[in-house]
């Protein structure tokens, strides 16, 4: 890692501290730091399992309704747009040609996939369980561990795509 900050740091920065800079923001309620099987990190404000709520300096939680007192009725004070309707002179795409379109849409998927899970392999295989072969202009030491750690990122990266592949396809209908 180094002096790199990995992607779900920045994002936790970037979460904690956007409402801390922003002199209006208020926080609604506790933010929960979810972690999954596959060691993914995902901050959110609804408690599941495999979450901890996070102790963040300067929040203070809601205080809890009295119970004699009743709750106010609550009105946003802009609604937002209403939804957007599609015009009847839209374009439709009929269910068969949006098959199609899933169904090449999967195939290209699956034809990254297959490409990413072969380049995984042969990362790993030139990796050699982090001792890789050293190179001819590799005799300083550090030039060598600079090789093996960008080989790890590498290989992270794909593991990453891979992931991320993999739930596309799940998505397609």
């Amino acid at each position: 890692m180094g002096t790199t900050i990995s992607y779900f740091r920045r994002l936790a920065i970037v979460l904690l501290a956007g409402p801390a800079l922003h002199s209006g923001a208020q926080a609604q309620g506790t933010v929960y730091k979810c972690v999954d099987e596959q060691g993914r990190v995902e901050f959110t404000d609804t408690a599941r399992r495999g979450c901890k709520a996070l102790d963040l300096p300067g929040y203070a939680p809601p205080a809890p309704p009295r119970a004699s007192a009743p709750i106010p009725a609550v009105r946003p004070l802009n609604p937002g747009p209403a939804p957007a309707v599609s015009p009847a002179s839209f374009p439709r795409v009929d269910t068969a040609q949006q098959r199609a379109r899933d169904d090449d849409r999967r195939e290209i998927l699956n034809d990254e996939l297959r490409i990413e899970q072969k380049k995984l392999a042969d990362l790993r295989r030139d990796f050699n369980n982090g001792e890789p072969e050293r190179q001819g202009n590799e005799r300083n030491y550090a030039k060598y561990q600079e090789r093996v750690a960008s080989m790890r990122d590498e290989i992270g990266r794909t593991e990453r795509n891979i992931e991320a592949l993999q739930r596309e396809i799940g998505n397609i209908r």
